[in-house]
């Protein structure tokens, strides 16, 4: 029996050790003018090295929307970075939710990590200012992916109880890992076979898929002029030579990507892909175009015959997978925005995440609603707070919304022509 009490004592001890962790150190900081007369907020950071803010308004009206942030942002976190954040949503703010945002505790990929650190971020609220009567998750861009992450692993407490309410996606990266970056592995194919200069002749080898080699010092601004050197993307049509002007149309034309969106979306596969491959899969290749027949340019034979070829393997499929794909297991009511337009996530990762969720069966706590903005980083705010309020009305009568009624909904709390967008989602 001593054994025994001892031992429970000994199981006690880091339960008993982390209630008496003192609380992280908050510190008062200047609010972003957009979050509104009479906002306080503070800075902190937690165990894990996450930087977070909060902002709470003069008028709070005892909800809390958890943000999960895009990117993801391959640098080292700095304090500042939820600024940028909560000044791209402080509709929120104004409308009178609190707020609270981080970064993740370190640069790169990992959506499990930065899940847990959304929701780490989420007991740290709780803890300083007590749990609110509703607390609300959103995700934008990757941050999308994140939220849906969260949902499906931190939704309830370990005896079943809410940690969350709903969930609100915008823009989000709803289609998993393994789906969402194969449009930017087929573009460093396409873009490698016309220009030959990323890799350079004078760069260490390696497979475009590994992003970058390990000992590259590459930076944005090189990787920019290489693709302005071989496309002419940076500057007027009139200035490009004919070469230029007929390498950038057939990339653009065989991928799909936009013009404005060409340098971004070779950095996302320069820079992240190294992180994700090299840091976080072992090295090993999650993506696949060994079969994939590219057509658009102006010689797809050529193209096809002569494009660097490459085959995913498993490993790094089921790891990327584990990480980053999503379940459709969803337990709270869960409302997606996304912009028609979007030059960053295609609006059709929502038929993919709405095909997951009704293949789990839970179809009945999911709404998609669209804009036909062209916007990906912010739309706007009154299509925001209309979604935000709609789910807010949804967790509490437990009907859900009808998309229909979004733009009658929006024009009515706009009082600006023009700032709805709402628009019937695509049916096919």
């Amino acid at each position: 029996m001593k054994h025994l009490i001892l031992l429970s004592g000994l199981l006690l001890m880091p339960a008993m050790a982390r209630a008496q962790t003192p609380e992280p150190a908050t510190i008062p900081i200047p609010c972003p003018a957009s979050a509104g007369a009479g906002t306080r907020c503070v800075s902190g950071q937690d165990e894990n090295g996450a930087w977070y803010v909060i902002a709470m308004p003069a008028n709070w009206n005892r909800r809390l929307v958890v943000h999960a942030h895009g990117g993801p942002r391959t640098g080292a976190p700095e304090a500042a970075d939820p600024l940028e954040d909560l000044d791209r949503f402080a509709i929120m703010v104004r409308a009178g939710y609190a707020w609270i945002g981080s970064t993740y505790r370190r640069g790169g990929y990992g959506v499990r990590m930065a899940a847990a650190d959304t929701d780490n971020s989420r007991r740290l609220f709780w803890a300083r200012f007590g749990r609110p009567e509703r607390t609300v998750l959103h995700g934008q861009s990757w941050g999308g992916n994140v939220a849906a992450k969260t949902s499906e692993l931190y939704a309830l407490d370990v005896d079943g109880g809410n940690n969350y309410d709903g969930v609100l996606t915008t823009n989000g990266v709803l289609s998993g890992g393994t789906r969402a970056y194969r449009f930017r592995a087929d573009l460093r194919a396409v873009y490698q076979f016309y220009c030959r200069n990323h890799p350079s002749t004078d760069d260490t080898p390696y497979p475009v898929w590994q992003g970058l080699a390990a000992d590259s010092r590459l930076t944005r601004r090189q990787l920019r002029d290489r693709i302005d050197a071989c496309t002419g993307v940076d500057r007027p049509p009139t200035r490009r030579t004919p070469e230029q002007s007929a390498r950038l149309r057939d990339i653009l034309a065989v991928t799909g990507v936009e013009e404005a969106q060409l340098v971004s979306h070779m950095t996302w596969a320069t820079f992240l892909f190294q992180d994700m491959v090299q840091q976080r899969l072992g090295g090993f290749n999650p993506f696949d175009n060994a079969s994939t027949v590219y057509h658009g340019s102006g010689d797809d034979e050529a193209l096809n015959a002569g494009v660097e070829r490459f085959s995913a393997d498993p490993d790094a499929v089921a790891r990327l997978a584990y990480d980053a794909d999503l379940s459709g297991l969803i337990v709270l009511p869960t409302l997606t925005m996304h912009a028609l337009h979007d030059p960053t996530v295609s609006y059709g990762v929502e038929a993919v995440y709405a095909a997951t969720v009704a293949a789990a069966g839970r179809s009945h706590l999911l709404v998609q609603v669209a804009t036909d903005e062209d916007q990906h980083s912010q739309l706007e705010e009154a299509g925001y707070l209309t979604a935000l309020l709609a789910l807010d009305h949804w967790i509490s009568s437990g009907t859900a919304p009808d998309p229909a009624a979004f733009g009658p909904s929006c024009r009515m709390l706009s009082a600006v022509p023009g700032r709805c967008r709402f628009v019937p989602a695509p049916t096919d």
